[in-house]
């Protein structure tokens, strides 16, 4: 018999419910929320009371408030011990943390967002990061990491657009399913959320309705966590707070139990995404009581109630001795639970609550061991830089970048002088310190303005507000235009201001109207855009933004999705020339300010028409990104026209740096079906390579694609592969195909599976660069 099995016929009912929900006892009643409804969701928890039957987790000891690394881990090794002691099996709780953009505590680093990944398109790079991330949790006693994001963005007007990788599936899935490989290499569990479907929300709003239909859901939505699953060994899931057509996540046993594990084979824990089992009752309207909300939850494939105590509690307890909830929901779930423990080692007899980075050190002196814990070391802050670097995206350059020794630079606009401007809202500062007056920021972030000043040190660089962010102010334009008639050049740094529930206008809770630049922002671009005087528009935001007349008369433009606490000096770096800019979006830059929802995998209906006097073209579509060099690309070609149903066909193509600098180029390889059962998108990326050349030097990529990777979800509901023609086209962006091939496909329609092929495998010469599907 099993350790697992041994406690399973050993608890009470009260000790195995206890296993099922955390405490979140460093939560405070003061500044803000960072969960949604969170004040009015909180329970007094007694932990006297409740330790004597277990715990099942601790949540967020280090991301509730700020506290010096090293004293809060002393503090969750007592708190640890105390639970092993109180309890009759000694089993320790499951401690997790927010690591969307960084580790979610006081004094470690704060690397760029999760857009900004995407930006990358190097998986590789991401899941270093991970790794790092996963480290610093792991040498401090937490346990679980609750990132990444899944969502594929559907309407850039959602606040939560940068928490996300990008608009398309591929993307999504390859960079997310990198950087689980990172976190889980250290040991500890990755989450993937929010399963699923969060981000197609009614008008990009938080929380509103989902009305997607089938098709949809399988073809955009699911596929990132279908390749996460089966591809990274994440072992945590978190479900989306939205309902389907009708039916919340949160209560459906298709999406959690029957597609999750019955279908892909899931074998972790799934957790509620916090409080969403009482939305059920409180925002759904679909459970009568907190006993009924429980009930479904469990039924559906809930194992874990987070962030505390709620209904799992004493409502679920009678609600199983009174024979409403059968006692074996309890038992499926708290065996992935223990099973999950176990290989973490805290059912080991031997385990200790000392976490490595103290081992040795006397916990009972807490002031002795204040400053000993660095979670923000020179090696992290070179890896955040470069993620920045790589992150950055040239958009339009008309020639004036790179600066060439400008006498005189002009930096205005709301971002210049905000260390705040290069953070997301799930970064510690933003989502926890802001609610602290008084404390420090806790790690070391140079504004935009200071980055320029140093890059430039020549220069002599004046600042000017112009306007906040979302304020509307108009009368500081003025001193921003006299000032940019005395410079070489004008830097505006424009965009967002991260925070949660409206208090920011970027992130959860944050939802935008409309595309326009938030407050008088454009206002300002379009006076410094009349002086004449060349204009270079720098975005530090969490989504993208139409940019009115700058599209074509900006003397460049450069979108940073809040690049982190190395963000300034990347993007300083870009505009001198140091940096050779790589990024490429993850979305698409909208056009007009009011024409979403839309994304680059458009059916040729929801494209420009005849018959609409809305063009929902972009600006700059997705997979769009300028170089310093010059790269000369080769005609797509391949060796076998045609392939069957169940084969593949390689097809390659040579790049050379022709310019007289090192320089990255982003190949990527786009699916057009012409005739299919039903409308397809015009374009989608099926495979991609990140070449690094240096000056003169070439390369030939190689895709090789499964004819797996053209199915899509058919008239029956089934996912199938045709036969037909399929063009393959090998793509700078999604709007900018240098070449196409088109490829015959035979044999009977085929209906595939989850184990289908979900990417091309790109290589450069005997190196392969994209995971596999």
């Amino acid at each position: 018999m099993t350790r697992v099995d041994e406690l399973l016929e050993d608890m009470t009912l009260e000790e195995k419910i206890a296993q099922l929900y955390g405490v979140w006892v460093g939560a405070d009643d003061s500044g803000g929320d960072v969960a949604p409804h969170q004040h009015d969701m909180e329970n007094v928890v007694d932990l006297d009371e409740l330790l004597p039957s277990g715990l099942g987790q601790l949540t967020r000891p280090f991301g509730t408030k700020p506290v010096d690394a090293a004293v809060g881990a002393a503090s969750l090794a007592r708190t640890q011990q105390r639970i092993r002691e109180a309890s009759r099996h000694g089993i320790p709780a499951l401690a997790h943390e927010e690591c969307l953009a960084g580790f979610a505590a006081w004094g470690a680093t704060a690397y760029p967002v999760p857009l900004s990944w995407g930006a990358t398109f190097d998986p590789a790079l991401v899941e270093q990061m991970g790794r790092r991330i996963g480290e610093d949790l792991k040498r401090v006693g937490i346990h679980q990491g609750l990132a990444p994001v899944l969502d594929v963005v559907r309407d850039a007007r959602w606040g939560r657009v940068e928490e996300t990788i990008g608009e398309d599936p591929l993307l999504v899935g390859t960079v997310a399913t990198a950087y689980v490989r990172g976190v889980e290499s250290a040991g500890v569990v990755a989450t993937l959320k929010h399963f699923a479907g969060y981000s197609a929300s009614k008008a990009g709003r938080n929380l509103a309705p989902v009305s997607i239909g089938p098709r949809e859901l399988a073809d955009v939505i699911l596929p990132p966590f279908e390749m996460a699953v089966r591809e990274s060994g994440v072992r945590s899931v978190m479900n989306s707070y939205s309902d389907i057509d009708g039916v919340p996540s949160a209560a459906d046993r298709s999406l959690l139990t029957e597609l999750l594990r019955d279908t892909w084979g899931f074998e972790g824990t799934v957790v509620a995404d916090y409080f969403s089992i009482a939305f059920l009752k409180l925002l759904h309207g679909v459970a009568e009581d907190w006993a009924d909300a429980a009930a479904q939850a469990l039924e559906a494939g809930i194992d874990v109630e987070l962030p505390t105590v709620k209904t799992f509690g004493e409502p679920l307890r009678r609600a199983v001795e009174e024979g409403v909830v059968p006692v074996s929901l309890i038992d499926t779930a708290l065996r992935r639970v223990l099973t999950q423990k176990e290989q973490l080692g805290l059912l080991d007899p031997d385990w200790s609550a000392v976490p490595p980075a103290l081992l040795g050190a006397d916990l009972s002196d807490a002031e002795s061991l204040r400053g000993t814990i660095d979670l923000d070391p020179d090696e992290n802050r070179a890896l955040a830089a470069r993620l920045a670097e790589e992150a950055i995206v040239l958009v339009r350059n008309d020639g004036t970048l790179p600066l060439r020794a400008p006498a005189r630079i002009a930096v205005v606009g709301p971002n210049a002088d905000d260390p705040y401007a290069m953070l997301g809202c799930y970064s510690f500062p933003t989502h926890v310190v802001s609610q602290h007056p008084g404390v420090d920021i806790g790690i070391r972030i140079p504004t935009f303005l200071d980055a320029v000043r140093a890059e430039f040190p020549d220069a002599v660089v004046t600042h000017v507000l112009g306007t906040t962010v979302d304020g509307g102010e108009r009368d500081g334009i003025a001193d921003a235009v006299r000032a940019a008639q005395d410079a070489d050049v004008v830097i505006v740094a424009l965009g967002d201001r991260a925070g949660l529930f409206g208090r920011g206008t970027s992130g959860e809770g944050c939802d935008a109207e409309s595309l326009a630049l938030p407050g008088a922002q454009q206002d300002l671009v379009d006076a410094l855009l009349d002086t004449g005087v060349p204009t270079v528009l720098t975005l530090l935001a969490g989504r993208p933004y139409a940019l009115g007349r700058a599209v074509t008369e900006a003397a460049g433009i450069v979108e940073a999705f809040f690049a982190g606490e190395e963000g300034a000096t990347a993007i300083a770096g870009v505009l001198s020339g140091r940096v050779n800019p790589s990024g490429r979006l993850p979305v698409s830059i909208p056009a007009t300010a009011g024409s979403q929802p839309t994304t680059y995998l458009a059916v040729p209906l929801a494209r420009k028409t005849g018959v609409s006097n809305i063009d929902p073209s972009s600006a700059f579509p997705f997979g769009h990104g300028l170089s310093y060099t010059a790269f000369e690309w080769g005609e797509l070609a391949t060796d076998a026209a045609e392939m069957t149903t169940d084969g593949s066909v390689d097809v390659s193509l040579s790049v050379t740096n022709t310019g007289d600098r090192d320089g990255v180029e982003i190949v990527q390889l786009y699916l057009h079906d012409p005739v299919a059962q039903t409308p397809r998108p015009v374009q989608r990326l099926v495979g991609y390579a990140r070449l690094e050349l240096a000056a003169g030097d070439s390369a030939e990529v190689r895709f090789t694609v499964p004819a797996d990777v053209s199915a899509y979800t058919g008239r029956r509901g089934d996912r199938v592969v045709e036969a037909g023609e399929l063009v393959l086209g090998a793509g700078r962006s999604s709007g900018d195909l240098a070449s196409t091939v088109s490829i015959q496909v035979s044999g009977p329609v085929r209906v595939v599976d989850h184990t289908r092929a979900l990417s091309a495998i790109a290589t450069v010469g005997d190196r392969s660069v994209v995971s596999a599907g």
